[in-house]
């Protein structure tokens, strides 16, 4: 039955982009635990581990999202474990940001001055205390606008999830149009919710690489 777009449709969208946020804060939270863990790795002193992190890093990155997210959903279940679609879109996501947040986190440990490397060693400080520290309190504000700027492209590739059945905007926006027929309505509601999101973390990232540039040159 057709019926025009109204208040209920619009709060359909709106409590479905809580689902992309959502999305976006697991894989974000899970991906980022693992991609510390594959920064470190990439710096390490022992090649086995930095060989082991760029393949892995350098395979997810080779991958579309879209073909991880059919591995987790479809691969998974195939080796028998039967995934919820939003755990499997989690798992996915997870995935994939891990990959791109442990590229840049990398690079943030890597900026960091050899000096201050020297000086911390010369406190006799073990490599952990180095990092928790010296390292890594240095590191956060160079990673952190380029963190926040891939944060912007994880929000809108939440979108493609919507093939596995996970109702997050971009599905609710064609289960909508799919009552509605209202297409342009639709989707433009659908699209100023994602730039609602999106824009206020692009001037957030601006702002800090503007800050971070201070930074460096200080």
């Amino acid at each position: 039955m057709i019926r025009p777009f109204g208040l209920q449709e619009f709060l359909f969208l709106l409590e479905s982009a809580g689902w992309t946020l959502l999305l976006t804060v697991i894989a974000s939270m899970l991906g980022g635990v693992l991609a510390l863990v594959l920064s470190i790795a990439r710096v390490s002193d022992r090649w086995i581990f930095r060989e082991a992190a760029r393949v892995y890093i350098a395979a997810i990155q080779g991958i579309p999202v879209l073909m991880v997210l059919f591995l987790s959903y479809y691969g998974l279940a195939q080796a028998g474990f039967d995934l919820p679609p939003i755990i499997a879109a989690s798992v996915a996501l997870s995935i994939y940001a891990s990959a791109y947040l442990g590229d840049i986190w990398r690079g943030a440990i890597q900026s960091v001055h050899k000096q201050q490397w020297e000086a911390s060693a010369s406190l006799a400080l073990t490599r952990m205390q180095q990092y928790r520290y010296v390292i890594l309190p240095q590191s956060v504000k160079i990673a952190l606008p380029p963190t926040v700027g891939f944060l912007v492209q994880l929000v809108k590739n939440t979108s493609i999830v919507s093939i596995v059945s996970v109702i997050e905007l971009t599905r609710a926006g064609q289960l909508v149009n799919n009552v509605t027929f209202e297409p342009f309505l639709v989707f433009m509601i659908v699209a100023l919710l994602y730039l609602a999101i999106c824009y206020p973390m692009s001037r957030v990232s601006r702002y800090l690489e503007g800050k971070s540039r201070v930074y460096r040159d200080s």
